[in-house]
């Protein structure tokens, strides 16, 4: 018997202004949820995030970007910092979340995310997990796939796909 998959749409998060959300409210789109840090040598990868936004996003796929100061303290700035800095410099327009623990004390939506197979701490900056359609966890990523990966984008395409 094939284990349960882990469904993430009654996870409840903070956006920018403070709001709480539910995943839920993405309900019907695919969701890349990454916790992002301005200070790191995976930064870069705010531009590949965007592009995948801007590929995929009319079809329904949304890149959930959430600060994450746990590793390295690689994000010590403010949220209207790091939005300012990810337009600017990245050109990254996509939603970000008010900053969260990935590590240690999690909170949402790692303390939920960090339970899917494979179950465990987020280890670094820029970790992704990919959210279908329904709300259940397809594939965790680590930092060092880069969002225009083979891998990614393959799954990106068969989750939008399904």
């Amino acid at each position: 018997m094939l284990p349960m998959a882990l469904n993430v749409s009654d996870v409840v998060v903070r956006d920018s202004h403070g709001s709480e959300r539910r995943l839920g409210d993405w309900a019907g789109q695919v969701l890349l949820i990454v916790n992002v840090a301005s200070r790191c040598g995976f930064t870069r990868q705010y531009a590949g995030l965007q592009k995948l936004q801007d590929t995929y996003g009319t079809r329904g796929f949304t890149v959930l970007g959430f600060p994450c100061n746990d590793f390295g303290g690689q994000e010590p700035a403010s949220l209207p910092e790091i939005q300012q800095f990810c337009s600017t410099t990245y050109g990254a327009g996509f939603p970000l979340f008010e900053k969260v623990h990935a590590s240690g004390a999690k909170t949402e939506p790692y303390s939920t995310l960090t339970q899917a197979e494979p179950a465990g701490d987020v280890a670094w900056n820029f970790e992704k997990f990919l959210i279908g359609k329904d709300g259940t966890v397809l594939g965790r990523y680590k930092s060092a796939v880069e969002p225009d990966s083979p891998e990614l984008t393959a799954a990106i395409e068969a989750a939008l796909a399904a």
